[in-house]
Parts: C-alpha cells; sequence; structure tokens
C-alpha cells in the first residue's frame, strides 16, 4: 500500500512524498482510512511506529473542509503528555500541512501566556496543547472547545501516569458530545479501557504490535555495576569511545542529571542536561544544540524518553533503570530511528535487580550482559534471584539479600560503604523522587507545569 491509495488529497500527499515518504506504516494504514471515515479509534502502538502521521494527516483533511461551526475556537485538539512530544506533533503538521491554509498553534505550561491569547484571539484551526496549560485557559474562559471536531489523545497512558486524568476528562466535558476522538496509547490496562469508555463512541480498536516489542534495529547492552562509583567508571570509559557520536544519559532525578552534565562540561564533553524544571525556551534551545551537533551528550531524566526526536543519537545510556518497564522501551526508542541502528546500554547495581527483572519480563528476553576489561563487577548479578520476590510498583523483597548490602544503604551519600562520593552530586538513592511528570506528588512540582 502506499499513501496515494489512502484517499488523502493531493497537497497533503505532495508533502508527505516532499518528505521522502511513500510507503505508510502499519498503524497508519489501519488508522488513517477509519479516521477519515469519522469513527472514533482506539489504537494501540508504541513510540517509533509513525503513529504521529496516523492521527495528523486526518486532522489535516478534515481541515481542508469547510468549519461546520463558526467561531475562534479550534476544530483540531491533539492533547500530549509533555512539552517535548507537542513540538514533535506541531513540527509534524507544519511538514504535513505546509501547502494547506490552515492555522495552528501551540498551547503549552512554560511558555509565556501572552503569546498562547493572541493565538486564540483569532479563529485557530488545530492545536496542540499540553493538558495543564489548556484547563488554565479554559478556567480562564480564554479558550473556546465549543466548535471542535476532532479531539485526540496522545500517548494517553503517559497522561494517565502524569495524573492528568481529570484535566482530560475537563476538556472532553467543554467539548461538543458529537465530537470525533482518537485516543493513541501505548498500554492498554484496565483504567485506560475506562477512560476509553468514558472518551470514545463505538471505537474501533487498532493494536500494531505487542507492549513487549523492542526496536529491531537496537542492540541492547548490560553492565553490572557493583556500586555508585563503578556506574563512574563504567560511563567515563563509555563516552571516550569514539563509536558514541551522541548520546542520551539517561538519569532518575532533575538534580542528578545537573550534577552529571556540569561534571562533564568539567572535563571537557560538550553537554547539558534535559528535565522538567527548565523553562521551556532553555528546553528548546538545548534540543536544537543537540539536533546542531554542539551537544554530544544530553544528561536526561525521563522528559526525554517520549517525543524527543534527534537524528543520529548512536548510543542511550541508563545510568539508572527506570521505574517503570514501558518507559525502557520508550528510552532505548531515542536511537535506531527511522531504520537506522542504535546501542542501548543499561547499567544495573544491585538495588536495582527489582527494576531489571520487570524491564526483562516486560520485553520478553534478558539483557545481554557485557563486561570491559579492566571494569569488571567483583560480585555476579544473578538472574534467576532477580527475577524472583519482585512485584510491581515494589521492592523485590527477600531477593536482594542473596547479593550482600544493599548499595543505597546509609553511607553518607555513596551507594555503598566502599564507594566514594560521586562526581554527579550526592546521590544517596538512584531512584530518589521518581522521575519527572509521574504525578505532582514525586515530582514536587506542580502538576500543570507539563
Amino acid at each position: 500500500m502506499t499513501f496515494a491509495e489512502l484517499n488523502l488529497l493531493p497537497p497533503i500527499l505532495k508533502a508527505v512524498a516532499a518528505c521522502g515518504y511513500t510507503d505508510p506504516t502499519p498503524i497508519q494504514a489501519q488508522a488513517i482510512p477509519r479516521a477519515l471515515e469519522g469513527r472514533d479509534l482506539l489504537a494501540t502502538a508504541q513510540t517509533g511506529t509513525g503513529k504521529t502521521a496516523a492521527f495528523v494527516l486526518p486532522a489535516l483533511q478534515r481541515l481542508a473542509r469547510p468549519a461546520q461551526k463558526p467561531g475562534r475556537g479550534p476544530r483540531v485538539l491533539v492533547l500530549t503528555p509533555t512539552r517535548e512530544l507537542a513540538q514533535q506533533v506541531t513540527d509534524a503538521v507544519r511538514s504535513y500541512g505546509k501547502l494547506l491554509r490552515i492555522r495552528s498553534g501551540a498551547i503549552l505550561g512554560g511558555m509565556p501566556y501572552r503569546e498562547q491569547l493572541r493565538l486564540l484571539s483569532a479563529p485557530v484551526d488545530l492545536i496542540v496543547a499540553t493538558p495543564g496549560r489548556l484547563v488554565d485557559l479554559l478556567d480562564r474562559r480564554s479558550l473556546d472547545l465549543s466548535r471542535l471536531e476532532l479531539l485526540i489523545l496522545d500517548e494517553a497512558d503517559r497522561m494517565l501516569d502524569m495524573g492528568f486524568s481529570d484535566d482530560v476528562d475537563r476538556v472532553a466535558a467543554a467539548s461538543p458530545s458529537d465530537r470525533q476522538t482518537l485516543l493513541f496509547t501505548a498500554t492498554m490496562d484496565a483504567t485506560m479501557a475506562r477512560l476509553a469508555g468514558r472518551l470514545l463512541n463505538e471505537p474501533e480498536r487498532i493494536e500494531i504490535a505487542g507492549t513487549k516489542t523492542t526496536h529491531e534495529h537496537i542492540e541492547q547492552r548490560l553492565h553490572v555495576a557493583d556500586d555508585l562509583s563503578h556506574k563512574n567508571r563504567l560511563l567515563q570509559h563509555l563516552i571516550t569511545d569514539g563509536d558514541v557520536q551522541k548520546a542520551i544519559i539517561f538519569s532518575a532525578t532533575k538534580r542528578d542529571a545537573e550534577n552529571m552534565a556540569i561534571e562533564l562540561r568539567s572535563q571537557g564533553h560538550s553537554a547539558a542536561a534535559l528535565h522538567g524544571d527548565m523553562p521551556q525556551n532553555a528546553r528548546n534551545r538545548t534540543i536544537a544544540a543537540m539536533k546542531q551537533g554542539r551537544i554530544r551528550l544530553l544528561v536526561a531524566t525521563d522528559v526525554a524518553a517520549r517525543g524527543l526526536d534527534v537524528t543520529g543519537i548512536s548510543h542511550v545510556i541508563n545510568f539508572d533503570l527506570p521505574k517503570f518497564a514501558e518507559d525502557y522501551v520508550h528510552r532505548i526508542g531515542r536511537t535506531g530511528r527511522a531504520g537506522a541502528s542504535g546501542i542501548a546500554i543499561s547499567f544495573a547495581s544491585l538495588n536495582e535487580v527489582s527494576y531489571l527483572a520487570r524491564i526483562e519480563r516486560y520485553i520478553g528476553q534478558s539483557l545481554p550482559e557485557h563486561r570491559i576489561p579492566g571494569l569488571e563487577p567483583r560480585r555476579p548479578l544473578s538472574r534467576v534471584s532477580a527475577g524472583k520476590g519482585s512485584r510491581p510498583g515494589g521492592s523485590t523483597g527477600g531477593a536482594r539479600k542473596s547479593y550482600g548490602p544493599r548499595d543505597n544503604a546509609k553511607t553518607g551519600g555513596s551507594r555503598s560503604g566502599s564507594a566514594k562520593r560521586s562526581p554527579w552530586g550526592d546521590r544517596s538513592s538512584s531512584h530518589g523522587p521518581i522521575v519527572e511528570y509521574r504525578n505532582s506528588k514525586s515530582s514536587g512540582q506542580p502538576r500543570r507545569q507539563s
């Protein structure tokens, strides 16, 4: 099948061809025709499967027709959980809709209200938004959704993880009941099913690949670390390798990301941090600098796990394993994109046994262990013990005890009694605060700062 067979308008097809695309991905081939028919969709698809175009192209086709109702509010609204993902969708709208006469813009937390109010002061066709700021504008009565024709939720599972369920319901309640709704999610559980039941009207169900699918073009490696000092030495060895062209290093907390970026710069590396406490303009500048090659090492929290699309990322390094297994898949998906190959390297210390076990169960395979001569771990990490006793959202119970003392014990800031203080700062626990955007209680920041 080609895009020409999807009954898209010539200006859209021409713009898609200019981007170098001829054949739709499976999610695009299934979602676009059904969305063009006006059906509600419940689609499960992982990152990197082309789902952005799967909803942007039908949205643009709808906007090529005259509006059904007069007014200034948007005809199409795309809700995304993070600003980075919103920027990715905004870029797609501009690329695929460049030959259409539509007015679009973004409503994001962390950006000046003045620009967003100016956007809403005249009729607008399409808005990409994060839920918090959008609801703020609804509460201020600065936004009217009465003429909304199409509501799209991208990464709906992540929005629920971040505590945006009430905001999503608030947006839906302010929208016409006869709107079309497209819901895209990477995972499907009872909570997501309840959300779909509230928002969708007799939806078509589309499922592309399983939630355990990882990426064919990505080589995955595991390095066992004895403690934090050992992790630091492993990282130093890896980033001096000439094969590491551009890398994203994932850290568990915002403070650790900042400290690590500072330390790497002091060592002569072109490095920067990316996390949720940074103003949006600073985040945009950092991402632009990496795209332009002025930054080689990006130290990020999970704010960059979804929605960050930078070409040429050769390596992803999980300095800290993610607490949620699905975040591992999204993290490593920052490399090996658009058919390119990539390498994903994960460090696992003793207090991350349960996280490793969850990840391996989730992806349905064991991560192959690699060792660097001279940097071998003192103690092996038993996969059998790692898999026993771990439970979602909890610890491994007694499984860790078979490995000796936990390396995040009270040792004055280091992760083991013998480990030296980390140059990245005082890291009393690799998973202190839960990663960014989980909910307002975990990050310490107001939920609507996304």
